[in-house]
């Protein structure tokens, strides 16, 4: 089979390597589509993980083979990959806080060498345990294998939308309004809130209100938080969620942000970044600082029906469509956008 392998950083290399061999309780799935994440672009530009390996994670496709003591599925059937599954019998998992698991973390689905999610490769072994929990999920013939992949990263964005507990009636201040942002943005419309969107691009500015902003400002503007002010009755916002690791964008959603509100940091900062803060600001205003890492277990139904049942247009998210030769070149693109790139699919086949 074709894979593109992870060779150090910055390089990825076009190889041709045997289709993964699987146990008994393994099934085997031919990779028909997968989406390029943020977290993808972050392991191949910096020196976070030993090569060789290969990423991808977003993975829709159809099993292609199934181990012996495999029961429950059969070769044909299309599917949507969910690269990690907790234990839920660890601390962690116990208090649902299922992405901080050891098995969550160290079991995963892979094409070959250290498993690492394994979609940007022609076919992936899908490990016993993820098969056996709900890591596989078929896709009826109405949903298509690129409105599948987006499971994992609604499921993602769901998890943050959550535990900021956005409910009917808020106010919710969205920094970013590329594909994770856009995708926050029909979240909180979904969930009966307002969604005020930022970016520094006036074409994800425009694309933001078509799919729901109910305000759409250029993350420059020096008076933002007067025009969010205005826009909320002079409180400011009940939730701010940072989906872009900007310092500049953590200041704002300060100021933005209303006493007693929340801010969620959903993007994931580079290491060396500190941010100075006042503790009193957040002891005097009472407001709540989250974190939102990864997916949840819990939620992994309710995403795949808002996808499945198109609660959300995954389809306005998808801009470009590359093939697995291409992914340096895709990689490329997310790196330095177009004003109208967004989500960007990659094909194995």
């Amino acid at each position: 089979m074709k894979a593109q392998v992870f060779r150090g950083v910055d390089r990825l290399s076009y190889e041709e390597l045997p289709v993964p061999a699987i146990e008994a309780d393994e099934v085997l799935v031919q990779v028909r589509v997968v989406g390029l994440c943020q977290s993808d672009i972050k392991k191949i530009r910096y020196p976070l993980y030993e090569p060789p390996r290969i990423f991808g994670h977003e993975t829709a496709g159809v099993v292609a083979a199934i181990g012996k003591q495999v029961s429950d599925w059969q070769v044909g059937q299309r599917v949507v990959v969910m690269h990690h599954i907790p234990c839920m019998r660890c601390r962690y998992c116990l208090n649902d806080n299922f992405s901080m698991c050891d098995i969550y973390k160290n079991i995963s689905t892979t094409a070959g060498f250290v498993p690492s999610g394994g979609g940007f490769a022609e076919y992936v072994k899908i490990p016993g345990h993820i098969v056996r929990n709900g890591g596989l999920i078929p896709i009826p013939d109405r949903v298509s294998f690129e409105q599948a992949s987006f499971v994992e990263p609604t499921n993602c964005c769901l998890k943050a939308v959550k535990k900021a507990q956005i409910a009917p009636g808020q106010t919710v201040l969205v920094t970013g309004a590329g594909p994770i942002g856009l995708m926050f943005v029909m979240l909180v419309k979904y969930f009966g809130a307002r969604a005020i969107a930022t970016d520094l691009l006036p074409s994800r500015l425009e694309k933001a209100l078509q799919l729901g902003a109910d305000a759409a400002f250029d993350a420059r503007d020096r008076d933002l938080s007067t025009k969010i002010q205005a826009l909320t009755n002079g409180l400011g916002v009940d939730t701010t969620l940072l989906a872009v690791p900007s310092e500049k964008a953590f200041a704002q959603a300060l100021d933005c942000t209303r006493k007693g509100g929340k801010i969620l940091f959903f993007a994931e900062f580079p290491d060396e970044v500190e941010i100075s803060l006042n503790p009193n600001i957040i002891y005097r205003r009472e407001i709540d600082l989250i974190g939102s890492y990864s997916s949840s277990y819990r939620l992994q139904s309710l995403a795949v029906d808002l996808v499945f049942n198109r609660c959300i247009d995954v389809d306005a998210l998808i801009s470009d469509r590359y093939p697995l030769q291409q992914l340096s070149a895709a990689v490329e693109q997310a790196v330095n956008p177009t004003p109208d790139t967004y989500k960007i699919l990659i094909y194995p086949q």
